[in-house]
């Protein structure tokens, strides 16, 4: 499903991608293909495609290529897969109750949540915003806690 969907594993492709998608969120899914989180989200951002494509672009950026390793280190991508969003070059932000407003980790319970979630952004950005409030109820929103082993 996700061919799609601009699969990226360059940083000069993600660094043109970031430039080049003026007045629409870039939506940027951070992961594996292999990996059975992403894949449930790359299920539902191929869904979502169509619905978003007047304000949003989706991007698929391998975690595992060597050029990419920048992006993973600036984001602090420790789990995977995450979401990332931009507006006109802009990295977007969204308050979601956890402690990480730069991006969504894990997968969207539903289409209907990620389209929610990419229209907030985008009327936020519209409106000159750089952090947003995440609109999904609580109970829909991942939840991670990082565990540490052996300290």
């Amino acid at each position: 499903m996700s061919y799609l969907m601009q699969s990226l594993t360059k940083k000069e492709e993600v660094d043109e991608l970031i430039r080049n998608t003026i007045d629409k969120v870039l939506v940027l899914r951070i992961g594996r293909a292999s990996d059975p989180v992403c894949m449930q989200l790359d299920e539902i951002l191929a869904k979502s495609v169509r619905d978003v494509s007047k304000f949003a672009s989706i991007g698929l950026v391998d975690v595992d290529a060597a050029e990419i390793q920048v992006y993973v280190g600036y984001f602090d991508i420790t789990l995977i897969p995450a979401t990332i969003f931009f507006f006109n070059a802009h990295h977007m932000k969204m308050d979601s109750g956890t402690p990480d407003h730069t991006k969504w980790i894990g997968a969207f319970h539903s289409k209907q949540d990620f389209i929610d979630v990419v229209e907030v952004v985008y009327r936020g950005a519209m409106k000159g915003k750089m952090i947003v409030t995440c609109p999904l109820p609580p109970e829909r929103i991942p939840k991670f806690q990082l565990l540490y082993k052996d300290i």
